[in-house]
């Protein structure tokens, strides 16, 4: 085999497959969910889910920190990939910012030509969103202090910084959950319960993922995984992480405050 390139030929690997069989079984059962309340096929495809990612990231790290794979050719295209990634995550959020203020700025006679819609008690935006705020900008200094740390090999405030990041991504995730546990309306009431928990419900699950990003990243750390000029796994984790905390910013301003 020819190896003369900078290029990384990636070998045979079942994950895509299992990925995309996930994939389908967990729409299809969170479908399934809504309308029969059944969650058996939701729960599966949760499990393939994870396993496929586990499993796959598994032979990622192999390939980056034990085979030598990830030259610097390859760092710079998996760079541009993340970049183009986070892209496309923008414009979908957009979409439903679109709808929110497509909907709130001239509200329909079918909402009572108000907004919010008659009938909807709004969250106070100085209440838990506000908190959720301030988690979140927090963790966004925490995961800068973890980045300049790791730069400086500063193995201990890294994983003190990471460790903090992690944390505070779980608490948001919690307040959350009591947010949408206490809400005075669903996602069925009128365009407002579905644009509030289809941008929020989304942005959280963003939070999740990139909670989940950041402790694999904390994992590999204590595995020394990284060093001081070579962790851009850590760095596109840290790039999804500013990602969620200015959406969440929009949000907070556009849908609790001003929209609210």
């Amino acid at each position: 085999m020819n190896t003369n390139h900078p290029y990384h030929l990636v070998d045979y690997s079942p994950w895509p497959i299992t990925a995309s069989i996930g994939a389908l079984t967990l729409t299809s059962g969170t479908a399934i969910w809504f309308h029969t309340g059944s969650n058996k096929l939701l729960t599966l495809g949760l499990v393939v889910t994870a396993s496929t990612l586990a499993l796959w990231w598994r032979d990622v790290c192999r390939e980056s920190t034990m085979q030598g794979k990830h030259t610097m050719k390859v760092v710079t295209g998996l760079k541009i990939g993340m970049l183009l990634f986070i892209v496309s995550e923008v414009l979908f959020f957009v979409s439903f910012f679109w709808a929110f203020f497509h909907s709130s700025l001239a509200p329909a006679v079918e909402v009572g030509s108000n907004w919010p819609p008659k009938g909807i008690i709004t969250f106070d935006p100085m209440g838990v969103p506000l908190l959720n705020t301030m988690i979140l900008l927090c963790s966004g200094i925490t995961v800068t202090w973890a980045h300049h740390s790791l730069m400086e090999s500063n193995a201990k405030w890294t994983l003190t910084a990471l460790l903090l990041t992690v944390s505070l991504g779980l608490v948001f995730t919690g307040l959350q959950g009591y947010e949408y546990m206490e809400a005075p309306f669903c996602i069925s009431d009128s365009v407002y319960g579905s644009t509030f928990y289809m941008a929020t419900g989304f942005h959280g699950l963003h939070v999740i993922i990139g909670t989940t990003f950041l402790s694999v990243c904390l994992m590999r750390h204590m595995l020394r995984h990284f060093s001081s000029f070579r962790h851009f796994g850590f760095e596109a984790a840290a790039w999804y992480w500013h990602f969620v905390d200015v959406v969440w910013l929009f949000l907070y301003i556009s849908v609790y405050w001003w929209g609210g």
